[in-house]
């Protein structure tokens, strides 16, 4: 099993920065890859980062890139998103994922294993 604790979501204006932090524990050996989605009220969970824990390679969705910054410490099992120039359309309640799945780094929500229990970020105008 793997328990993962985000952290670090809050209240901002448009054009702020934020980083939130998910921090992994227990059978951190299985993770493949670690993806945050996000939730707004009303709308489906979508993707949103992601990052290979082995390789560091990094994804996004075309909303966030260029904005968003993923990135992993893995002495501290700790997988990080650097939210930029935020926007209204960036409220949400913001999840980390962690994926089995060797090869694979998925955007689907359903190929994730673990989740952790959601941090709100919300963006005022």
């Amino acid at each position: 099993q793997v328990q993962l604790v985000e952290s670090g979501g809050g209240l901002v204006q448009a054009g702020d920065s934020l980083r939130m932090s998910c921090a992994a524990s227990g059978r951190t050996d299985s993770i493949y890859a670690v993806s945050w989605f996000r939730q707004a009220p009303g709308k489906e969970r979508e993707f949103v980062s992601a990052i290979s824990w082995g390789t560091g390679n990094t994804y996004y969705a075309d909303s966030v890139k260029g904005r968003f910054t993923i990135s992993r410490d893995n002495a501290k099992n700790t997988v990080y998103l650097q939210l930029g120039s935020l926007k209204p359309e960036d409220t949400a309640v913001y999840y980390c994922a962690a994926s089995k799945q060797n090869g694979v780094v998925s955007e689907g929500a359903l190929d994730y294993d673990y989740w952790g229990q959601g941090t709100q970020v919300t963006v005022s105008s």
